[in-house]
């Protein structure tokens, strides 16, 4: 008798391991990790510390792979608008993503990484930082906004803030 209820608790384990391994292995082949990509209008402004700023509004597209529900890394690729003879020739960057669900369907996000700014005036790069959130409008379809801090330079602010539509495939 003791011999069946061992294996009887034996054969149950095994069944249960073996669904939850086909339970994450499933989840894992139709889940992560999640491509995605997007665009967005961006306002952006240059801000230096002596003199007006400059803003105006351009484009940025952004990719990146989900990993789990929580874990993200994104690029991001932008252009356009002029101020003042400061022209956005480029922005590019690549970015750690820190994302906490607040509901099925809406999350925040904070991204921290590099970027690179080209301007007609001047070419930077460095640390960048930046928050935002998201609420799915359908199955793999998003609206979000953020602002990032893409250059804190000791004589100038560059800034963005975005609004825009992210595809999950």
């Amino acid at each position: 008798m003791k011999m069946t209820v061992l294996s009887l608790t034996s054969a149950a384990l095994l069944v249960g391991t073996s669904a939850f391994a086909a339970s994450a292995q499933a989840q894992q082949a139709f889940g992560y990790p999640e491509g995605y990509i997007g665009g967005d209008a961006m306002a952006w402004s240059l801000d230096p510390d002596r003199g007006s700023s400059r803003d105006s509004v351009g484009l940025r597209l952004r990719g990146g792979a989900q990993f789990n529900d929580y874990f993200a890394l994104e690029g991001h690729l932008g252009t356009g608008g002029s101020d003042g003879g400061a022209e956005l020739d480029y922005l590019v960057g690549a970015y750690a993503k820190g994302i906490a669900p607040i509901a099925p369907t809406a999350r925040l996000y904070g991204l921290v990484g590099m970027t690179e700014v080209d301007f007609n005036l001047d070419r930077e790069s460095g640390f960048s930082y930046g928050a935002g959130g998201e609420i799915d409008v359908a199955n793999n379809l998003s609206i979000n906004a953020d602002y990032m801090r893409y250059l804190d330079k000791s004589n100038y602010d560059f800034d963005a803030a975005s609004i825009g539509l992210r595809y999950r495939f």
